[in-house]
């Protein structure tokens, strides 16, 4: 989430430089519950030590109104077609919600 928060930044200065458009508010989705709420629990645990400063990064942002989180179920996850081996239905479904079709298809 850090990593994403960061280009997620770095994205929307890139516009608003290039006078494209105002850019309130970002919204990241992520399919890991215990991520959000590690990342909105000001409270940390003695199993999330090693990911304190980026926890701090991410709930700073969150705080500020710079970005946003929204939970999204691992079967609507958009990603998995960049990062899994999937077949048939599956890859049709998701490739039809990123607005993809195949050039190969008979017209």
């Amino acid at each position: 989430m850090a990593s994403l928060t960061c280009e997620l930044i770095w994205v929307k200065q890139f516009l608003q430089e290039l006078s494209f458009c105002d850019i309130q508010s970002m919204k990241m989705y992520c399919d890991n519950q215990v991520v959000l709420h590690i990342a909105s629990n000001p409270v940390f645990h003695e199993r999330t030590k090693h990911i304190e400063i980026d926890c701090y990064f991410v709930r700073e942002k969150l705080l500020s109104k710079e970005i946003c989180t929204e939970f999204v179920g691992s079967n609507d996850q958009l990603a998995d077609v960049l990062t899994k081996s999937l077949r048939g239905p599956r890859i049709e479904f998701i490739c039809s919600k990123l607005g993809t079709y195949n050039l190969y298809a008979p017209a």
